[in-house]
């Protein structure tokens, strides 16, 4: 079998990138894979590589784009931080104000900005769900609205991992009277020639490459599981054999079926990490991108069984992420793709890929990626 060549980019100082890069795929590491970053705006990492598929018949290309799974809550996060930063939506507000229905069940005193933190108490449904429920928006969120919270709302984190986006999409809709898929590609992705999609045209189906679930994909064989973390994480089941089918890619599932590249989530995260600049165009305030840093809840997820401290919609420093200063913000994606935003430093990175391992919180292969960036870019 021929070597699979990294192509892309590096600038001066970065080649430790392109290496580490290679060496994921010439380990196995990787089977397919793409990261970006950038600096100050500019595109300063952007590399690819490696095979679309399994079977290796298909070459990861340019223009490749795969299933982030929860990365895409960032794009979720963004959109709703676009809408605050306009004046039409507060994050302190009751979410019944935009969404009467969701008053029901005891939710009255909830605000968007749980939503947010994963902290509203309804990190998964308590009626049985399908994943072909998941492409019923109507469904998905009339039985949100209408359910008791899972724990006191506000009074710890618990992973949201498929509900918050239904929920935050549900008050954007409300707000903008178009999908939160709509309303991202109109004012973000589009502007920005992005190719990030929450909800994909069919047209574009023949570019997405093919996920390997991990090895350790049995979720719903743990015994020790809370009840909680059953209903958020085997209400349904995680199928990635889903992420093939027409009805998953075109769906609009904004916690976990955004499809895109590491150069569209690096380059779309510029808006942030450059106070509200994007390639030329003002996008929001320097302090609407700020409200992201904004602590929100920490404390030990009861979900994800760690310490966590969450901004609105992101991951801050903190326990779970010592290598991040202050301004820093991130989030990962079942099986390994992440999104790093640094404000101080003025930097975004990205990594997607193929082939899952067992975390939603980022692994080695973005971690060693990144910190090459890191030594490349402070050398």
């Amino acid at each position: 079998m021929a070597k699979a060549e990294v192509q892309g980019f590096v600038h001066d100082k970065l080649e430790g990138v392109r290496d580490q890069f290679q060496t994921h795929l010439d380990t196995g590491a990787d089977i397919g894979a793409a990261f970006c970053v950038t600096k100050d705006g500019e595109t300063v990492v952007d590399l690819w590589g490696g095979h679309a598929d399994v079977d290796r018949t298909r070459p990861w290309e340019k223009d490749t784009i795969v299933n982030v799974y929860s990365t895409t809550k960032t794009m979720t996060a963004l959109t709703a931080l676009l809408l605050a930063d306009r004046g039409e939506l507060d994050f302190d507000e009751k979410v019944s104000h935009y969404w009467p229905d969701f008053a029901a069940g005891g939710k009255a005193d909830v605000k968007v900005s749980h939503l947010m933190s994963h902290s509203a108490g309804l990190s998964g449904w308590r009626d049985p769900m399908t994943t072909e429920d998941m492409y019923d928006w109507e469904k998905v969120t009339s039985h949100l609205a209408a359910q008791e919270p899972l724990w006191a709302p506000g009074s710890a984190a618990g992973y949201h991992a498929i509900t918050q986006g239904f929920l935050v999409g549900e008050v954007v809709r409300r707000i903008a009277g178009k999908s939160l898929g709509t309303v991202f590609r109109e004012e973000i992705a589009g502007p920005l020639g992005a190719d990030f999609h929450i909800g994909l045209p069919a047209s574009e189906d023949h570019r997405v490459a093919d996920l390997k679930p991990p090895a350790d994909a049995s979720i719903s064989a743990d015994p020790t599981m809370t009840d909680i973390k059953k209903l958020t994480l085997t209400n349904p089941v995680v199928d990635v054999s889903a992420t093939r089918t027409r009805a998953w890619r075109g769906a609009e599932i904004p916690a976990a079926g955004g499809t895109g590249n590491a150069r569209a989530v690096a380059e779309i995260h510029t808006i942030l990490a450059n106070g509200g600049m994007a390639k030329g165009k003002r996008f929001m305030s320097e302090a609407g991108c700020r409200k992201a840093l904004e602590e929100q809840i920490q404390g030990t997820d009861l979900i994800l069984g760690m310490p966590v401290r969450y901004g609105l919609g992101f991951g801050l420093s903190g326990p779970m992420s010592p290598a991040l200063n202050e301004h820093s913000m991130f989030w990962g994606g079942y099986g390994g793709s992440i999104a790093l935003i640094d404000m101080q430093a003025h930097t975004t990175m990205s990594y997607t890929m193929n082939l899952m391992q067992g975390t939603t919180t980022g692994d080695m292969r973005a971690i060693t990626l990144a910190m090459q960036a890191w030594q490349g870019l402070n050398s």
